[in-house]
């Protein structure tokens, strides 16, 4: 790469988290490949919170796709309507483990989504991330039961699926930015909210929400997008170089996943947090709760989906 100052290619990556998450370690350690396989020749700048700057996370895949950003990570579920295969991320208790995911994302699956997002938006779809498992969390009460959830206001993701699901639980859904649940979250709109574990601790909500139940009734995955249109433009050895870097960028990200939820628990204060952690018979009881909008989506996607995960 020339290392003129006039000819350095400067890279923006946007992210919507804390310095010490999962997303933006992973992210910062993109850029550390990235400067490794261009030298100087590169400037990485990583925007880990577009929220701290005063913009809702869902403006990421919009800023990448008009090229403001070159990369950003988002959550599938702001790509499920590009590429309805993602739906089935958004099923609960669908996946039973991570390696069944990502054998999953990272074979025909995969491909099938990856191909509908780069036909239809301006991005293109490098790597899945893992997004975790996520558990419930509130100021309310403990929750062991589907029972317990009856009146709760839940925050959830602009997902209309989950709406569907924590509805039948019981719950009152309200979809919404993190931005605006972060602003809000020492207020009585939310009530409870569901996030892996490394978003419960790292964005703040343990500090508001006493009761956290390790329901893991999702699993998340995260796409790791580039605009389209930089990507084709780059030189050959700079494209060969994203394409290395995010391999092993995501190959870290879903080791730092991994041991997550262990970490996390480690931190919280019993004191302040009361974990409840449910029996086979009390998860039973979620999962059968659930089943109606299970079924439903059953008939909707391709039966072949649900074998990619064994389901």
């Amino acid at each position: 790469m020339p290392n003129n100052a006039s000819t350095k290619l400067v890279i923006k990556f946007g992210g919507y988290q804390e310095p010490a998450s999962i997303h933006n370690r992973a992210a910062a350690r993109f850029g550390e490949l990235l400067r490794e396989r261009l030298g100087e020749g590169v400037v990485f700048e990583l925007i880990g919170s577009i929220v701290k700057l005063g913009r809702p996370a869902g403006d990421l895949v919009p800023m990448v796709e008009r090229g403001e950003l070159s990369f950003c990570y988002m959550s599938t579920v702001r790509f499920s309507r590009a590429a309805p295969e993602l739906q089935l991320l958004e099923l609960p208790f669908i996946v039973t483990g991570r390696a069944v995911a990502f054998r999953a994302l990272d074979g025909e699956y995969g491909e099938l989504a990856r191909r509908q997002v780069n036909a239809k938006t301006a991005c293109r779809l490098l790597e899945y991330w893992d997004n975790g498992f996520r558990h419930l969390s509130n100021r309310v009460r403990p929750i062991r039961t589907p029972e317990d959830c009856r009146g709760i206001r839940i925050r959830t993701q602009t997902s209309e699926l989950h709406g569907e699901v924590f509805r039948v639980l019981g719950f009152e859904p309200i979809a919404s930015d993190i931005k605006e649940f972060v602003e809000q979250i020492g207020g009585e709109r939310f009530q409870a909210q569901d996030n892996p574990l490394t978003n419960i601790y790292n964005f703040g909500v343990h500090r508001h929400h006493r009761y956290i139940t390790l329901t893991a009734h999702f699993w998340g995955g995260s796409a790791l997008v580039c605009n389209a249109a930089h990507y084709a433009g780059w030189p050959a050895e700079v494209r060969a170089a994203v394409d290395a870097a995010a391999r092993d960028a995501t190959a870290y990200q879903r080791q730092l996943a991994a041991a997550a939820d262990a970490e996390i628990m480690a931190r919280l204060d019993p004191t302040e947090n009361d974990v409840i952690r449910l029996t086979e018979g009390e998860r039973a009881a979620f999962v059968r709760a659930v089943e109606p909008v299970l079924q439903k989506y059953r008939r909707q996607l391709d039966p072949k989906l649900f074998a990619f995960l064994g389901a």
